[in-house]
């Protein structure tokens, strides 16, 4: 991958890149600015270079048309506020506040602009249309950089067409992205442990499949793990089961035992009478979820006390830990426990800890956690998952 250290002088010129800076707002309230923190660095250093940075965006999914809600102005806002500078930002993607706001740029100066999702081309499956938006987003620079690893396995117009069409290079956070992978997946240290949760197996079978002869232990909770007791025998009252999973199951826990894997599954269960923070819980046994006071009607909405204590202990004794999926309905508090003693293991690990991205990055800021207690959160959930399934990512690619 071209690097920002093979580009020639950014001295006054113009560097377009490429952030992800799609994060949960509430209202006009970011709730999570990890992936605008994770974006300062490259940015600090175009704008240290004396480069013209004009930084773009999607954020949700708008559907191809200007929708307020979605406005990047929040995080443009942000990103002001931890590079210490003003940021101008400009109300439109590629019309003329966008184009004035380019040409008025000094040195060192930055611009956000508007979501690139307000325009069809950003997203079309056609490629002729994708590369026309490219181009009129190519009109605002000399270089390309792109920064927005949770993206990058999308073939969208600025990942893909707008790295053809600019003299382009990966950014800082897109190297240690690529790294912290590549560290999972080629000679990792030892004992090796992968935590899985989240509500679907079908959401993970590439990972299982590309990691599983390369683990020493897999992990699973989350919504996910009623289809492994399901495969098991067992019966799971109305917790989340994907019935067409069932067999694929039985072969992962078939393979794993021929591979020498330990699959370690909880041996209880958080089960609640409903779904929500009013329900009755009570603590049972996997293997008796039905057993408990709700019958067939009970849900399993975490993993029990004892199992979330026998994955930390797990945990901590890894050398390399990769981490993607809640183990439960971490939103509601008296369902956090199993994630929260995950995070914390997480933290007291003696090697290589990776949170993928995703539903787990947000689960460990929201239950209070600092990204410097581990080893590395990952911005890119369904790009770092696609990376560990052995898939190319099309906005890697186009930067060889």
């Amino acid at each position: 991958m071209r690097r920002i250290a093979d580009l020639p002088s950014l001295d006054g010129k113009r560097v377009i890149i490429r952030c992800d800076f799609n994060v949960p707002l509430d209202g006009d309230r970011i709730t999570d600015d990890g992936r605008i923190v994770a974006s300062v660095p490259t940015i600090k250093y175009l704008v240290d270079q004396g480069a013209k940075v004009v930084v773009i965006s999607h954020l949700g999914r708008p559907e191809g048309a200007p929708d307020a809600k979605y406005s990047l102005a929040p995080a443009a806002k942000r990103l002001g506020e931890l590079l210490h500078q003003d940021v101008f930002f400009a109300t439109d993607t590629v019309g003329s506040e966008a184009h004035g706001a380019v040409k008025a740029m000094a040195r060192g100066a930055v611009v956000v602009l508007e979501n690139l999702r307000f325009n069809p081309g950003e997203t079309s499956k056609d490629e002729a249309e994708r590369e026309a938006f490219a181009s009129k987003l190519a009109e605002f620079g000399d270089f390309f950089i792109s920064d927005g690893f949770g993206v990058v396995h999308r073939k969208q117009a600025s990942v893909y067409e707008l790295a053809k069409a600019l003299p382009s290079a990966g950014g800082f956070l897109i190297e240690k992205e690529l790294d912290v992978l590549t560290r999972l997946t080629q000679n990792p240290e030892r004992p090796y442990a992968v935590v899985l949760g989240g509500s679907k197996v079908s959401d993970k079978l590439g990972v299982i499949d590309h990691l599983l002869p390369n683990v020493n232990k897999l992990l699973v909770g989350g919504g996910m793990v009623f289809t492994f007791l399901a495969a098991q025998g067992y019966k799971v009252g109305a917790s989340l089961l994907e019935q067409d999973q069932i067999e694929t199951c039985k072969n992962y826990l078939q393979r794993a035992a021929e591979l020498g894997v330990e699959v370690v599954l909880p041996t209880d269960i958080v089960v609640a009478s409903k779904f929500g923070a009013d329900a009755e819980v009570a603590i049972t046994s996997s293997a008796e979820i039905e057993s408990s006071p709700f019958g067939a009607s009970g849900l399993g909405l975490d993993i029990g006390p004892t199992s979330a204590a026998n994955f930390a202990r797990e945990i901590r004794e890894a050398k390399t830990v990769f981490w993607n999926g809640p183990m439960g309905v971490f939103e509601i508090d008296k369902f956090a426990n199993g994630t929260r003693e995950v995070a914390a293991a997480l933290t007291e690990v003696d090697g290589l800890s990776v949170v993928g991205g995703g539903d787990s990055a947000a689960a460990v800021r929201i239950l209070g956690f600092e990204d410097a207690q581990f080893g590395h959160i990952s911005t890119g959930g369904g790009a770092s998952l696609e990376f560990l399934e052995g898939k190319s990512l099309p906005g890697i690619e186009v930067l060889g």
